[in-house]
């Protein structure tokens, strides 16, 4: 029963693997489109800010992906969610909402939950980093 699981788990993870790099194609293409589009309007070559804060955002997102495919490849390959991995997903998410976000737009609680949330990733990923570095030198 146990063989079955696995072979199962083996196909859905590549079927996801699959799923997601048409995701990540396919928004790449979109980030050159809509990079191309704000270059060629007037002023020609100039991205005006909050088209930019747009770009900055897109791009984020397809790296989102793009570590989310390496978090399904290292389950494939390793059986096991490498946590390295999903923090750095969680910081680029989190980077995203910072960067695309307009302070004045949100409540204060919000932005001390934000602060919270960087710095608690922030210490994971410092733990992490620590006992992966202890782990290399034992």
């Amino acid at each position: 029963m146990t063989t079955v699981i696995a072979k199962v788990q083996a196909v859905i993870v590549n079927v996801l693997i699959l799923l997601l790099l048409l995701v990540v194609v396919l928004s790449t293409v979109h980030l050159g489109v809509l990079i191309a589009e704000e270059m060629w309007k007037r002023p020609m070559f100039l991205i005006p800010v909050e088209d930019l804060l747009q770009v900055f955002g897109y791009f984020l997102l397809v790296l989102i992906g793009v570590e989310l495919l390496e978090t399904l490849r290292g389950y494939f390959r390793h059986a096991a969610i490498q946590v390295r991995v999903v923090l750095e997903v969680a910081l680029i998410a989190v980077a995203r909402k910072v960067i695309t976000m307009e302070p004045a737009t949100v409540s204060a609680l919000t932005l001390f939950g934000i602060a919270a949330l960087i710095v608690a990733l922030a210490i994971a990923f410092y733990f992490e980093s620590e006992t992966r570095d202890k782990g290399a030198h034992a």
